[in-house]
């Protein structure tokens, strides 16, 4: 791994602790906030690809592992990553990877809405499938039960799948992904 890719990882891990500095939004039916971070998430993947974005997405969950309070609300430590967010969190280096491995796939080619479509499948879909089903089998309720109330999820998430793409187009040209196009 070149040093470039160590340092973008990096930064893209203290990008989403910043975003973690958001406050959540608590829903009162389900245990799992509203957050800013999965905005990082979409970002990682759509703008350093599989590798580097799923790394950084690991690198932030072993920081959070260690104690920092990075996710939103100053949570940090083993308790998030065994408690009704541990699905959603832990889901979050597969959904980087997934959206870099989508984007770079159609990075020649690369529209908008391409990248909607994506983070909205992968960033979204996906985050929830995985996140939902362990929160429900944490909480002791059903796994229906889990994806409906992670419906509460989806306008935000498609606000942010929308922000991601708008980001990701105007900033394409300086990203790695771009790099391993030329080179």
């Amino acid at each position: 791994m070149k040093t470039k890719e160590m340092v973008f990882a990096a930064l893209f891990a203290a990008l989403i602790g910043v975003l973690g500095m958001i406050p959540p939004i608590p829903l009162g039916f389900i245990p799992v906030p509203i957050t800013a971070q999965t905005l990082g998430v979409m970002l990682a993947g759509s703008f350093l690809g599989k590798k580097t974005g799923a790394l950084s997405l690991v690198l932030f969950i072993v920081l959070v592992a260690l104690g920092l309070p990075l996710l939103s609300g100053g949570r940090g430590g083993l308790a998030p990553l065994v408690g009704p967010s541990a699905g959603y969190i832990l889901s979050w280096p597969i959904a980087a990877f997934c959206i870099g491995l989508a984007i770079e796939k159609v990075w020649s080619t690369l529209k908008i809405w391409k990248v909607i479509v994506i983070n909205f499948i992968f960033g979204v879909v996906l985050v929830s499938l995985i996140g939902a089903p362990v929160m429900a089998i944490i909480t002791n309720t059903s796994i229906w039960a889990g994806l409906v109330g992670a419906t509460a999820f989806l306008p935000g998430d498609l606000i942010k799948a929308i922000i991601v793409a708008i980001i990701v187009m105007q900033i394409k040209a300086v990203s790695p992904i771009e790099q391993k196009v030329n080179n």
